[in-house]
């Protein structure tokens, strides 16, 4: 049979898709991290990867296997754990996942909170893209995920936190409200590929792709881009929650409605985690603690926007 170490050179290899990044993870040589990945095929009879595609890929041996070594890492932390509790050894780390339109005013908002309240623990923050963020959900790269849904699966538990209105950021001073009809005729200032909220814009703005000009910026900061609404006139989205962190001009935000649908756009914030996870007692009480912060903002006129 296969060593932990082995286990944990398929593992790094399988994410990473590079010989010699992995070998850095590892801390060890490229040459030894290929000797003992060739060891531990040749134990198991079957190979794991496939090195004649351009890309390091997973055979379909290995894509069935990387699942149950992931089981193995993940129940032989528990035993370091153990181990580190009974030696006094032992601080809880929860590594929390969320996407940037998020964590901009959620981190802010909650940090000296949780400093308090689990002073005992050690909370380390990553922000990520949706796509990536449930990758690194599926591969127990962070205990909890904070993004915007729907997303269903039967491997991941999910717990809405919220429900959030989208607003228009838009350089103008007339009404307090913008109908969809206006916005589609202004320039859109788009977040950068990736982001859920981009992809938001463009389904509920019905955006086609001649509508952003051939000289155009797409940047992965709200901040830009209320800049270059202020100096260039258009039209940006917001979470409603980011509204309190715009230091200038918030007489530009305005509610978005749309005359047809008679409905303004909004995104359900989710919390996500995997089934099986040992640390849910606190995940828990970060989950609580989020949704006591910002309540429930539902409205029967809100039409819930898809982040795909």
């Amino acid at each position: 049979m296969i060593t932990l170490q082995q286990i944990n050179y398929i593992l790094t290899l399988a994410e990473t898709k590079h010989f010699q990044r992995a070998s850095e993870l590892c801390f060890v040589t490229q040459p030894t991290l290929s000797m003992q990945l060739k060891k531990a095929e040749e134990d198991l009879g079957y190979k794991i990867f496939d090195r004649d595609t351009k890309e390091l890929s997973l055979t379909n041996f290995g894509e069935k296997l990387v699942p149950i070594l992931r089981e193995i890492n993940y129940e032989t932390l528990k035993i370091q754990k153990l181990v580190d509790e009974m030696t006094g050894d032992y601080k809880e780390v929860i590594r929390i996942g969320l996407i940037p339109t998020i964590s901009t005013y959620l981190i802010p908002d909650l940090f000296s909170e949780w400093k308090k309240k689990f002073s005992g623990i050690q909370i380390i923050i990553k922000e990520l893209k949706s796509e990536d963020l449930v990758l690194a959900l599926e591969n127990k790269q962070v205990d909890l995920g904070i993004m915007a849904g729907p997303f269903i699966d039967n491997s991941i538990r999910t717990i809405p936190l919220f429900t959030e209105e989208i607003k228009a950021y838009i350089n103008t001073d007339k009404e307090d409200f913008v109908f969809t009809t206006t916005l589609t005729e202004l320039h859109p200032w788009l977040l950068s590929q990736g982001n859920c909220l981009r992809t938001q814009m463009v389904h509920f703005c019905d955006l086609k792709k001649n509508d952003v000009d051939e000289w155009d910026y797409e940047g992965g900061s709200l901040d830009v881009l209320l800049e270059m609404v202020n100096e260039n006139g258009g039209y940006t989205l917001i979470p409603k929650e980011y509204e309190k962190r715009i230091r200038f001009n918030q007489h530009f935000v305005k509610r978005i409605y749309s005359p047809d649908k008679k409905e303004v756009p909004a995104r359900q914030i989710i919390a996500m985690t995997p089934v099986r996870n040992s640390k849910w007692d606190l995940i828990e009480k970060i989950v609580r603690s989020i949704q006591l912060y910002y309540g429930n903002q539902e409205d029967e006129n809100y039409q819930v926007l898809s982040w795909k």
